[in-house]
């Protein structure tokens, strides 16, 4: 099993940046895919991005594609989510998630085996 833990949210005016980290304990880091969901109040959780076990494959949802940048550090067990030219849409609890299986990373939720609590971004117009 792998332990996630997210940081790096707050509060930031629209056009501006944030980043995210997901530190992992437990299992080895790298026998994951890793993911990055939200949730918006009233809303359904959804997919952000995601990237492989060595990080050189990457899927990006359409709303962040071009301004969001997800990696991962598998030394230091992190996985990392930039966030720039956010938008007030952007506003939501973010998640990281792993997936124990799998050979490509997935944008269902239902794939995901980890979850950590999660972290606030609000980003004000």
């Amino acid at each position: 099993q792998v332990q996630l833990v997210e940081s790096g949210g707050g509060l930031v005016q629209a056009g501006g940046s944030l980043r995210l980290s997901c530190a992992a304990s437990g299992d080895s880091f790298n026998n994951y895919n890793m993911a990055w969901f939200r949730q918006a109040p009233g809303k359904e959780r959804e997919f952000v991005a995601a990237l492989s076990r060595s990080g050189d494959w990457t899927r990006y949802s359409d709303s962040v594609k071009g301004r969001f940048t997800i990696s991962r550090d598998n030394v230091k067990n992190m996985m990392f989510l930039q966030m720039d030219s956010l938008k007030p849409d952007d506003t939501a609890v973010y998640f990281c998630a792993a997936r124990a299986g799998g050979s490509v990373p997935s944008a269902s939720s239902d794939a995901y085996d980890f979850w950590g609590q999660g972290t606030q971004v609000t980003v004000s117009s």
